[in-house]
Order: structure tokens, then sequence, then C-alpha cells
């Protein structure tokens, strides 16, 4: 076999290795959704048998960031609408703020779920998704 074939063999199979065993460790890549001079990125962090955890942070050079999270962020798996429980994380104000918003788990082997968050001032939920 030609060496240049052998190297995109081993190339392609390294990166259908590396795609399943990010699959298979359940982790999920970070989403960020930018609206009205907000950028809001999210982290799923490993689910456990009894919360979801969610790395955030909130940036913007425009306003005040005020929002309290656990009020104002869903989790939907599965058609269930689900609350969060805690903050652990900046306090509101503040033009930079992160944390981590846990949330009671509901299927912890869940593949597809949205995090909802619905801002002050703004007139519809920001919607990040994974599946």
């Amino acid at each position: 076999m030609p060496s240049f074939l052998k190297s995109l063999c081993v190339g392609l199979a390294v990166a259908v290795f590396a795609a399943g065993s990010v699959a298979a460790s359940g982790a999920f890549p970070p989403k960020t959704v930018s609206a009205g001079g907000v950028v809001v990125t999210v982290k799923p962090l490993q689910p456990s048998a009894s919360h979801w955890d969610f790395d955030i942070a909130l940036n913007t050079h425009t306003q005040e960031l005020s929002d309290n999270l656990v009020q104002s962020a869903s989790l939907v798996i599965g058609g269930k609408t689900i609350g969060a429980v805690s903050w652990l994380g900046d306090p509101p104000g503040g033009h930079h703020r992160k944390g981590v918003l846990r949330f009671n788990a509901v299927e912890p082997q869940a593949r597809e779920f949205e995090l909802w968050i619905m801002r002050p001032g703004e007139s519809a939920a920001r919607v990040l998704r994974w599946h």
C-alpha cells in the first residue's frame, strides 16, 4: 500500500476512534448564543444520577448582568421541563459572570436536551440544544 494511503487510513482511524470516545464519554460540546449585546456560553458537565450541572458564562459591555439564573433557566429533557435548583458562581451585577447552574436529574443518560434561559428585558428565551 502506498505510504500516502497508509497515512490516510491511520488518520481516518484516529478520527473515528476520537469521535467514538467523545460520544462514549458523554462529553457535550459548549454552545454559545449572542443577542442584545450579551454572549451566553454554556458547557454541560457530565451528568450524574442525582443532578445535571452546566458551566455558564455571561459577557457583555453594554449592561449589568442582573440575571437570576435559578429562576430564569429551564432544562427540557424528554418533554419534561425542570427548573434549576442552585447557582454556584458570581452574584448578579457587573459585565462578566460565570458559575455552575445545577438541575435535579431526570434521565442521566439522555443524549438530547435543551437549556432555556429567559433574560430580563428579552422577549424570547435563548434556547441551546444538544443532540
